[in-house]
């Protein structure tokens, strides 16, 4: 079986960090979670100083989504969509905006720039927690990716 492509988690509030890893770890996703605790780190992550993409399909580093937060130190999360979704090897990249912002102008801009989902975090723990179970299986598990992206878990797996 191809190996599993990461999840590139974005996320700079720690607790919130904590829930999610915990919420993934409790779907039993075999993917690998790599953190960047700001914008910058996760452009980092996927590009080189030169803009080029650091990864690609190819790659075992390639992530099979990226959840990002907006509200980031350094870049913020609105910016990074931007940059992912401008390059052609990482335009593919599924993104989920996860966000405490209800602004109607970061929903409406994300969604321009291609961002694939929107979630506003849920203020419960209970309800973080299952949001962000239910995210991590769909994008790991049930999403069918572009053809050559991302080799995923088979059902069932």
């Amino acid at each position: 079986m191809a190996e599993l492509k990461p999840i590139l988690l974005v996320e700079d509030n720690p607790k919130d960090l904590e829930l999610t890893l915990e919420a993934f770890s409790e779907a039993q996703l075999a993917n690998d979670i790599v953190v960047a605790r700001d914008g910058a780190e996760a452009l980092s992550y996927l590009f080189h100083d030169d803009g080029e993409a650091v990864s690609k399909p190819s790659d075992p580093k390639y992530p099979a989504v990226i959840i990002l937060d907006i509200k980031l130190p350094k870049v913020d999360g609105i910016e990074v969509l931007q940059r992912i979704k401008a390059n052609e090897n990482t335009r593919a990249i599924p993104v989920v905006m996860l966000t405490s912002s209800k602004e109607e102008q970061d929903l409406v801009r994300s969604y321009r720039l291609g961002v694939n989902a929107f979630v506003v975090k849920p203020v419960g723990f209970k309800d973080f927690f299952d949001a962000i179970r239910d995210i991590g299986s769909f994008w790991a598990i049930l999403n069918e990716p572009p053809p050559g992206c991302h080799p995923r878990r088979p059902r069932g797996a």
